[in-house]
């Protein structure tokens, strides 16, 4: 009798805390929701709070698809995408990934590890839909998540999807990305040896600053026609003069200001700072042959970017679906995300859900 009362005074105690937490995660001044999300919420875990849109259908659910985006992509990324699902009969959620927003973004490099992430990912489905297998997709350093989520909870799938982003199965070895790339690989990654720098996200600490390297990453060019960001690096000298982005500008640009400004870019460029930790976690699993994927999978390749299409890729899926865009990174938006979304559509038809 007093044991049980102990548990739920802990329980009690516990569930305190949290709200303390998350109310002391959140702003004096709320958010407005985007559409086509209907709702925000906010659920404490472990002292993390995670931060998430919702999106439900008129009608009776008929499941529920779990979307992840990279950097510097926010939840409002998937706008193209979360109409389709929905006319589907699905609800669909998209948390701010850690570090983004209203999510937190811890000092510990520890918790960024993709093991670590997906352990808070597992707890908040387990909250939201507690038992139900999901429908996971991602894009970009979301798109990676996605194949190492499922790798460490296959359970909590039953189709899986990953856009731009294709699996890379864990190594035996560490190879450091720098002589990766000093060795002739990867060269198209260039980029994240400047973002890995721990003194690179105090460049953009204010609004201003921020926007700027949001107009570059999402294709904004000098007046001379210049790319400001390549996959070489950022031209930090050239940030000034970019000209409004074709893809992200406006009322939407000034919403991932607002948004990003809240914590900064430190924690989303965590991202690139965990290569080693990963390695690490998923080393038992490489040593013992890898990790082979039962539920059905998708991977979407855009044409216009120079990523290496993994060629070995196919040997570790049952099921696996490979679609390609005429888009460059950013294929959710381009172009309305129409072939990204068409591509989706064609394979959850083709699936026995």
């Amino acid at each position: 009798m007093f044991l049980k009362q102990d548990k739920q005074h802990s329980l009690r105690i516990t569930h305190l805390l949290g709200l303390l937490i998350l109310l002391a995660n959140m702003s004096s001044s709320e958010l407005p929701v985007p559409a086509p999300f209907n709702s925000r919420h906010a659920v404490v875990i472990d002292s993390i709070t995670w931060s998430y849109l919702r999106a439900r259908p008129s009608g009776k659910v008929k499941g529920t698809v779990l979307l992840l985006h990279g950097f510097p992509d926010l939840p409002y990324g998937w706008r193209n995408q979360v109409p389709l699902f929905i006319s589907l009969g699905y609800q669909v959620i998209v948390p701010y990934m850690l570090g983004y927003s209203e999510t937190s973004s811890p000092s510990e490099i520890a918790e960024w590890a993709y093991k670590k992430q997906a352990a808070g990912l597992a707890a908040l489905l387990d909250q939201i839909v507690p038992g139900e297998q999901v429908i996971l997709g991602g894009h970009d350093w979301g798109g990676n998540m996605v194949w190492r989520f499922a790798m460490h909870y296959p359970h909590l799938f039953k189709a899986i999807f990953s856009v731009c982003l294709s699996y890379f199965p864990p190594e035996t070895e560490y190879v450091d990305l720098a002589d990766q790339i000093a060795a002739g690989e990867h060269p198209t990654f260039k980029y994240r040896l400047q973002w890995r720098d721990q003194a690179f996200d105090r460049k953009f600490q204010d609004g201003p600053e921020i926007r700027q390297f949001l107009t570059a990453v999402f294709g904004g060019k000098t007046p001379e026609g210049k790319p400001v960001f390549t996959y070489e690096g950022l031209a930090l000298e050239d940030l000034p003069r970019a000209l409004p982005s074709p893809l992200l500008h406006g009322a939407e640009l000034d919403r991932y200001v607002s948004e990003d400004q809240r914590r900064g870019f430190r924690g989303p460029l965590n991202w690139y700072r965990i290569a080693r930790l990963n390695f690490e976690d998923e080393l038992p699993i490489a040593q013992a042959g890898g990790h082979q994927f039962a539920m059905p999978a998708l991977f979407v390749r855009a044409l216009k970017e120079p990523f290496e299409l993994s060629n070995d890729m196919d040997r570790h899926f049952d099921k696996l679906t490979k679609a390609e865009v005429n888009t460059e990174h950013w294929a959710l938006i381009e172009n309305g995300g129409k072939e990204v979304t068409e591509a989706i559509r064609s394979w959850i038809a083709k699936l026995e859900l």
